[in-house]
């Protein structure tokens, strides 16, 4: 990785005020550089072609996120909105980790950067969207191939002019922000938790039960897809199934070296084909399987053994799949875990078929929750009934974990919703979910018998709430033992 330069010209700061517009570009303490020479930077300031792009289509979604600040507009009236993306966060000393924009700016926008920040105005009908952003970076002052962040070091960013032919939104510069926020008059409310300098200017001008109720209302709106993000969720699952694929056609070298095989073979399909992985890969084998989110992804993968892996591609978009199968190693299950997969895919199946606008959320929960615990009474691993059992919650001793979530652009997606509308409520078409029951035997339990010790298995699938039941979006996968069996000969032909 290449040293910056040590230059001593001044360069704009990102969301200061203009008041603080003008700070030194940071210097490397131990660069080798020890300034920019006079004539090197007026030798910089000139020579290079115009690249402004001038025949730029707008976003795929800019008519649903045009829809849903209309939404947002029409539910606090009168009332200025403040959403940012968030900022870069230090990884060590210099780097940064990859930057992705808060989920609450990017479905408002579709935009993805850092720093950005959508205002809305509240104005006579309604209200005016600006998107505040970093304009391109400056070659007059030597930012451009001085900072850190330049058009040299890490690529060039969207002119103001052509972000708002993108996003169909005006496009003003994010350095004059904070300032003007400072300015403000009137009700403001602020998603907070993502840009500290944008909060700073607003302190004097929100509270935190007005802007949780903006977080709260974000999340709700968010629990219905539309058919953008329904399309999303598709292209993510259909991703993560080619993983998948990938995966099991490695395993012989992922048993010659270890789970992180697996990870870096599934991580490859979610680069090449999308944006990242929705979330840490959980590559466990063997009684790694047992604990829920394994993510260190170092232990030894061996034949006889299980492997669970749950995994999700993310999409350009940010919408990511999330998928686990439990896979025999070798590509056939012994007798024990047949018995235990076999177990859970009922549970599984029941759990699906509860899926159907009109139910309640929890409707798919409780009914693998019950199959799942009678197959413990009748396996003689706790005491029934099957009703005592539910009632005591004595299955959650091996099932651990509610059965789903919600899914979207967080692989928990709608998390800040009220219970009233999210587990207490009611299913909808266009809410996507997980359905995900599991069964996990530790393998330091000794109460149940040392054959089922060490063995987890969990199958999930990503189900969409249609007018008439569910779809699977991830059918594409098969999920009965015999069908994986055969899946993964198959593959490895």
């Amino acid at each position: 990785m290449s040293e910056e330069l040590t230059p001593t010209e001044p360069i704009a700061a990102t969301a200061a005020g203009p008041e603080e517009s003008e700070e030194p570009i940071k210097q490397r303490k131990n660069g080798l550089y020890p300034g920019v020479s006079d004539e090197l930077a007026e030798n910089m300031k000139s020579g290079w072609a115009d690249t402004e792009l001038r025949d730029l289509e707008p976003i795929p979604q800019v008519a649903e996120t045009a829809a849903r600040r209309a939404a947002l507009s029409a539910r606090f009236p009168g009332e200025r909105l403040v959403i940012p993306a968030g900022n870069l966060k230090t990884r060590s000393n210099d780097t940064e980790y990859p930057f992705r924009a808060s989920v609450e700016y990017t479905w408002l926008t579709g935009n993805q950067t850092e720093d950005g920040v959508l205002v809305m105005e509240p104005v006579a009908d309604g209200h005016r969207a600006t998107i505040y952003l970093l304009p391109r970076s400056d070659r007059e002052n030597g930012e451009f191939w001085l900072s850190g962040q330049g058009e040299l070091w890490v690529g060039r960013r969207h002119s103001l002019t052509e972000a708002g032919k993108l996003y169909g939104i005006p496009a003003s510069d994010v350095r004059e922000l904070a300032g003007a926020l400072r300015e403000a008059t009137g009700p403001v409310r602020v998603v907070r938790g993502y840009d500290a300098g944008i909060e700073a200017a607003l302190t004097d001008k929100v509270t935190a039960e007005r802007d949780e109720e903006l977080r709260v209302y974000l999340s709700e709106a968010r629990l219905v897809k539309d058919a953008f993000e329904i399309g999303e969720l598709q292209k993510a699952v259909d991703s993560t199934v080619r993983g998948f694929e990938d995966v099991v056609k490695v395993l012989d070298k992922a048993q010659a070296t270890s789970e992180r095989y697996i990870e870096g073979t599934f991580f490859l399909r979610a680069r090449v084909e999308g944006n990242d992985v929705g979330y840490g890969s959980i590559c466990a084998a063997g009684p790694h399987a047992c604990t829920l989110h394994w993510v260190r992804n170092d232990g030894p993968v061996r034949p006889g053994d299980l492997l669970l892996l749950d995994a999700g591609v993310e999409t350009h978009t940010y919408y990511t799949a999330d998928v686990t199968r439990t896979l025999p190693i070798d590509g056939r299950y012994t007798e024990i875990q047949k018995k235990i997969y076999d177990a859970v895919y009922e549970a599984q199946e029941a759990g699906i078929a509860a899926v159907r606008p009109g139910a309640k959320y929890r409707d798919f929960h409780d009914a693998s929750q019950r199959v799942l615990a009678a197959k413990l009474v009748e396996w003689g691993l706790v005491e029934g009934p099957v009703e005592r059992v539910l009632e005591l919650g004595l299955q959650r001793r091996w099932t651990l974990h509610g059965t789903g979530h919600m899914l979207g652009l967080d692989v928990h997606d709608c998390a800040a919703a009220r219970q009233e509308t999210y587990v207490d409520g009611v299913l909808e078409p266009g809410m996507c979910l997980t359905v995900e029951p599991g069964l996990y035997f530790q393998a330091d339990d000794l109460t149940v018998p040392e054959e089922y010790r060490g063995i987890g298995v969990r199958i999930e699938d990503d189900i969409l709430v249609t007018e008439d039941g569910n779809r699977n979006l991830s059918a594409a996968l098969p999920r009965r033992s015999d069908e994986v069996e055969a899946w993964m000969a198959a593959l490895k032909k």
